[in-house]
């Protein structure tokens, strides 16, 4: 039986500096009233005024939502949903980070489709009406969900992170402004930009890898690398070129692991996520080198495409050692970032020895660790948790 493969995208991305100011002209060909998904923070930059402007001169009524404060729960699709349904809204727009985009994505689906959001986790219930339309608008260089078909939204009554996939969740619409992005703290540019490396990574060395999502995790992994640390240190935020490369490099590791699906590293984040409060950028930069050392004999060839990506030297250099340079350099970067280990974070070291096997258990129901080129079994993601936690960024450092 022959086997293939799928790629799907937005219908269209609108990328560069001042692609923003497309967004009326976006959403004024899905319909008359928009929802706008946003938060606090964007509404205090100016943003969510800047987006009802362009929504006015294109002659359509808004409404907005601001109660996305955290990682995405089931609360704020709830609330967001309901938000839709009181103004009688037709489009929405998402606007800040994967957070807004990922409670957009819910709700745009939930709007044509009924239920609870966790019907959806797993393939039980899939949607059978198309979605609102959705205009994604990112203001982070990471999360990539302006171009995926994957929303992960926390059941608030078990603190379980539910990972739902399937193509209605896709935005219509990616609009992508580095511009945006310029408000971004340093805190946050680091942990978007390693989150947005760890898609491309995983997206490359999955199991479920193929030429075209081969073609966009390459390209973003050499943006995300070659520009990361210059954004990060940029302090002045005067290299807009940087900020562009990376901007890019993002989406195109979103479209990556959208369509190969992510691994080890995503399975193991989301319950730390959902049970510590961290941010899913700073969870995945504390567990990527550990699980990049535990999966490296599984993916010389992969990994040493990447080591050849840190350092144009190791183009000579035999897969193993390669492979090798990578995880140095992936370690070396979070150091350079400051990206802090679990315990630095300030997890009780107790409570989280407490909540290990629940968490790897979480980790296996989800099937991302199933994709990884090692399939660990629930004690490897175990014992990668306790390395994970005192865990040495230092490149001479060994995981073991």
């Amino acid at each position: 039986m022959e086997s293939y493969s799928v790629f799907r995208s937005p219908q269209t991305i609108k990328y560069g500096r001042g692609s923003f100011e497309e967004a009326g002209k976006e959403a004024a060909r899905k319909g008359k009233k928009v929802l706008i998904v946003s938060d606090q923070v964007m509404d205090k930059l100016g943003n969510v005024s800047a987006c009802i402007q362009l929504l006015r001169e294109e002659g359509l009524e808004s409404a907005v939502y601001l109660g996305v404060e955290t990682e995405p729960t089931d609360v704020f699709v709830a609330e967001a949903l309901e938000v839709f349904r009181q103004e009688k809204c037709d489009t929405i727009i998402s606007l800040g980070g994967g957070s807004c985009i990922d409670t957009a994505k819910a709700a745009a689906v939930l709007a044509t489709n009924g239920g609870y959001i966790g019907d959806y986790m797993g393939g039980r219930k899939m949607a059978s009406s198309a979605p609102i339309p959705h205009i994604a608008i990112p203001t982070t260089a990471g999360t990539g969900s302006e171009a995926t078909d994957a929303t992960i939204i926390t059941n608030t009554s078990n603190d379980v992170k539910m990972m739902i996939k399937q193509p209605a969740f896709l935005p219509e619409v990616a609009i992508v402004d580095p511009l945006l992005a310029l408000s971004a703290p340093k805190h946050v540019t680091a942990a978007t930009g390693i989150d947005a490396l760890s898609h491309a990574i995983e997206a490359y060395i999955s199991r479920l890898a193929h030429p075209m999502t081969d073609v966009m995790a390459l390209s973003a992994m050499k943006l995300i690398v070659g520009n990361l640390l210059t954004v990060y240190e940029d302090e002045n935020k005067e290299n807009l070129e940087a900020r562009e490369k990376l901007a890019l490099g993002s989406m195109q590791a979103g479209l990556a692991f959208s369509n190969a699906s992510v691994a080890l590293v995503h399975g193991m984040s989301r319950p730390i996520g959902a049970l510590f409060h961290v941010p899913h950028g700073f969870s995945n930069a504390m567990l990527l080198p550990a699980v990049l050392e535990f999966s490296k004999e599984h993916a010389l060839g992969r990994l040493a495409d990447l080591g050849k990506i840190f350092d144009p030297e190791a183009q000579n250099y035999p897969d193993e050692q390669a492979a090798a340079v990578a995880v140095a350099s992936v370690k070396n970067l979070c150091l350079k970032l400051n990206i802090p280990n679990l315990g630095g974070w300030g997890i009780e070291r107790e409570k989280f020895s407490g909540l290990v096997s629940k968490m790897a258990a979480d980790a296996l129901i989800s099937g991302s660790p199933g994709n990884n080129p090692r399939v660990p079994t629930q004690q490897e993601i175990e014992d990668l948790y306790h390395i994970c936690y005192s865990y040495d960024f230092s490149p001479e450092a060994s995981a073991t």
